[in-house]
């Protein structure tokens, strides 16, 4: 009996990626913050997280939403970063999408090089792999409810770090949060950490914390 053979290619096509942008008052140039939404969210709702963070600070604020667009239970619309499966392409795919939102902001808009990257949940990551390889390095990255990932040793790049999480977080655990703030520390990122009375959410309460430091940019 022949046994047949089954071979996994992979080929790259482009697809349209969709970002939002909030651009304050005035002529600018304006500092940039970056957000990454949640496994399952949009752009729309990290924009808001942004929008709080920076009110009335005259940062531009910027969403890009996720290229692997689904339907969850309900019909409910959502994004997510990646999975497991073809992680590594996804990675490289992200950081290439993420390059090319930068270099289009900074050629239609008013932006100084100042730039904050901020991830909530699955987000977290996103801002950790952006601040360690995209081409505009940052002065600062904020998470908020989500792991500095693992396979990554070389962390002075974060610069400074605003490191969350919600008091009764149940994915975000105090055990993870430890290990990520002992992880920043021993690389010598400057920073500090909150931990707010919520769940798995960036609660009004966290939005005052973020905002706090992100004046501390400037």
């Amino acid at each position: 009996m022949n046994q047949r053979l089954t071979h996994e290619s992979h080929i790259s096509v482009s697809i349209c990626g969709r970002y939002l942008v909030d651009i304050p008052d005035g002529k600018g140039p304006f500092p940039l913050l970056l957000g990454f939404h949640g496994y399952g969210q949009t752009a729309e709702d990290e924009l808001d997280v942004l929008r709080g963070i920076a009110a009335g600070s005259g940062w531009c604020c910027c969403a890009p939403e996720a290229l692997h667009q689904f339907y969850a239970r309900g019909g409910r619309y959502g994004c997510s970063w990646m999975t497991s499966r073809n992680r590594q392409l996804r990675i490289g795919e992200n950081l290439s999408y993420v390059n090319a939102v930068l270099e289009e902001l900074h050629d239609h808009y008013p932006l100084d090089s100042t730039l904050v990257l901020h991830g909530f949940s699955q987000g977290t990551a996103m801002a950790v792999r952006t601040a360690l390889f995209a081409e505009r390095a940052p002065a600062a990255v904020m998470l908020c409810g989500g792991d500095v990932p693992a396979e990554y040793g070389a962390l002075e790049r974060l610069r400074r770090v605003h490191l969350a999480r919600g008091r009764r977080d149940p994915l975000y655990t105090p055990e993870r949060f430890s290990r990520d703030e002992a992880r920043l520390t021993a690389a010598g990122v400057a920073g500090g950490t909150v931990v707010y009375d919520a769940s798995h959410v960036c609660s009004g309460e966290y939005i005052d914390a973020a905002s706090s430091f992100l004046r501390s940019i400037r």
